[in-house]
C-alpha cells in the first residue's frame, strides 16, 4: 500500500485485478446516501460532511460539473492518479495513487452507487482490503434552491497498521485531500 516511488499503471492494474473479486472492507455499504447528516452514518468511524457553494445554479454549469465528477476530474485535479480511467459506474473497481510527504499510498475502491437525478448527480465509493482506510466516501452535486453545491460526505477509520499508527497524520491528509477536491471542482467550473 505504501511505496517510495510513484506506482506505475501496470502496478495499479495489478491491484485492480487482485481486488476485483474481493468484498468491501466494511459492512455499512451505502450509508453515505442518507442526506440527514452525521447521525445517519455508522458509529465507530470519523464522520465528515463538507459542502461548498459553486455559484448560481445553471443547467449547463451543472452538466459540465457532473461530467467532470463522473470522469474522475475532481480526484485527478486533487493530484490523485486513478486507474482505470473508465467513467464512474456502479461496481467499478479502481486503484488510486496519492502522493504523501514521503512516497505514495496505493488504495483500492469500488463504486457502490451512482446518483443521477434532475438537479443531483454524484457517486460513492467504498474501500477494499487494499486500502489503508476502511469506509465510504461520497461526492455529490446538488441544486439547492437557486445555488449549485458540491458535497463530500465520508465515514472512515484507519485499517492498515501504519495508518492506525499514524492516525493523526492520516486524518490531516484526508482533510487536505478534501480541500483539494473542493478546489478541483471549483476549477472545473472556471
Amino acid at each position: 500500500m505504501f511505496s517510495l516511488r510513484k506506482p506505475s499503471e501496470a502496478a495499479l492494474a495489478e491491484i485492480v485485478a487482485e481486488q476485483s473479486a474481493r468484498r468491501l472492507s466494511y459492512p455499512q455499504v451505502g450509508a453515505t446516501a442518507a442526506e440527514v447528516g452525521h447521525e445517519a452514518m455508522p458509529p465507530g468511524y470519523a464522520h465528515d460532511r463538507w459542502t461548498c457553494d459553486l455559484g448560481a445554479f445553471d443547467e449547463e454549469l451543472f452538466v459540465r460539473a457532473a461530467t467532470a465528477l463522473g470522469t474522475w476530474a475532481v480526484q485527478r485535479g486533487a493530484g490523485i492518479t486513478v486507474f482505470p480511467s473508465s467513467p464512474v459506474e456502479p461496481g467499478l473497481t479502481f486503484a488510486l495513487a496519492l502522493k504523501l510527504p514521503v512516497g505514495y499510498v496505493k488504495a483500492a475502491g469500488r463504486v457502490v452507487y451512482v446518483t443521477d437525478e434532475p438537479g443531483r448527480y454524484g457517486f460513492a465509493y467504498g474501500t477494499l482490503p487494499a486500502h489503508p482506510e476502511q469506509g465510504e466516501e461520497a461526492f455529490h452535486l446538488s441544486r439547492y434552491g437557486a445555488r449549485l453545491t458540491f458535497t463530500i460526505a465520508a465515514f472512515s477509520r484507519p485499517r492498515h497498521p501504519l495508518a492506525r499508527l499514524g492516525a493523526p497524520v492520516a486524518r490531516a491528509l484526508q482533510l487536505r485531500t478534501t480541500k483539494a477536491y473542493q478546489r478541483a471542482m471549483q476549477g472545473v467550473l472556471q
